[in-house]
């Protein structure tokens, strides 16, 4: 009797180790099954245009011969190619004004806002978060309307005070340009510092003030602080858009006249007007592929700059 215990026993765990082992399967089945439609969508929709990209650029099209192999003579051609610097040193200056102007004036909303001293806040939040509903090319449009020296805004204050100022003209065109996107892009990011000020317990504002800290200490001290991780965020998200600045200088080509945008004005413009204009894709998909590479390791430099700065603080 003790012997048919002791094999009952010693079976029952078997059995449930058994169990076990055929559930592994299916639980691990079932997980690929939740990331097998993103892992589809990111091998279509990232890997294999990239891929195509890096092949295309391999090739070059001549009017004798269609479609040649040149190895990496395209690199090599782009890497001597002034106006492939121009665009690059021009949207590298464009992102080292505009990009620390728009976050600054997204974390002086973000803080007022985070006050409690403003009426209608969620009014206020609305108002400045729309710009970034609204598409670039309706933006562009209207700012371009609105700027225009033949009609608009600035036309009728050019014609009543006896000016000739021009938004639109070569050496001020860029600037036109950094106010359309900081204004469309600026709501964005505060939302982004207001909701990382709203993580922050009010406890702690309360504790500060009962320690006699001043409105301006605990800006400085607590809620700055908070931000430095959704700071880094921001960063990195601004560098990468404009980078791509492509539509803003595209449409005003057509709207305004003389100013000063060229084909090659930005990265993005060289290699569409490449590809679509002068049929040169493979040069244009070594421009892309560059240029991905480029604003990847300045977005990798800068995150790693952040969170060296966290960790040390």
């Amino acid at each position: 009797m003790s012997r048919q215990l002791l094999t009952h026993q010693t079976s029952v765990p078997d059995v449930a180790a058994d169990h076990q082992t055929l559930r592994k399967p299916k639980r691990r089945n079932v997980g690929l099954a939740f990331i097998a439609p993103f892992s589809v969508l990111f091998l279509f929709v990232f890997i294999v245009p990239i891929g195509y990209s890096a092949y295309i650029s391999m090739f070059q099209n001549k009017l004798i011969g269609g479609k040649v192999f040149i190895w990496f003579d395209n690199y090599i051609k782009l890497f001597q190619d002034s106006q492939f610097y121009d665009g690059v040193i021009r949207v590298v200056l464009f992102t080292a004004i505009q990009v620390p102007i728009m976050l600054f004036s997204a974390i002086a909303l973000a803080l007022a806002i985070d006050s409690l001293r403003l009426h209608g806040t969620r009014f206020f939040r609305i108002i400045v978060f729309l710009p970034y509903a609204i598409p670039a090319i309706v933006s562009t449009l209207m700012w371009g309307f609105m700027l225009g020296i033949r009609y608009g805004l600035i036309g009728s204050l050019n014609k009543a005070a006896g000016t000739s100022f021009n938004p639109f003209a070569p050496e001020t065109t860029m600037i036109s340009i950094g106010v359309m996107v900081t204004w469309g892009f600026t709501g964005y990011n505060m939302l982004i510092f207001y909701a990382a000020l709203r993580a922050v317990p009010r406890e702690l504002y309360e504790a500060a003030a009962i320690d006699g800290a001043s409105e301006f200490q605990i800006v400085r001290h607590i809620k700055l602080p908070a931000l430095r991780s959704s700071l880094i965020v921001t960063i990195i998200f601004s560098i990468i858009g404009t980078f791509q600045l492509f539509n803003e200088p595209n449409i005003l080509t057509t709207l305004v006249s003389n100013s000063g945008i060229t084909s090659y004005y930005t990265p993005n413009m060289y290699a569409y007007s490449l590809a679509f204009t002068g049929s040169q894709q493979g040069y244009a998909a070594a421009l892309a592929l560059v240029m991905a590479v480029f604003t990847i390791a300045i977005a990798y430099a800068v995150q790693i700059k952040g969170m060296k700065n966290a960790f040390n603080k």
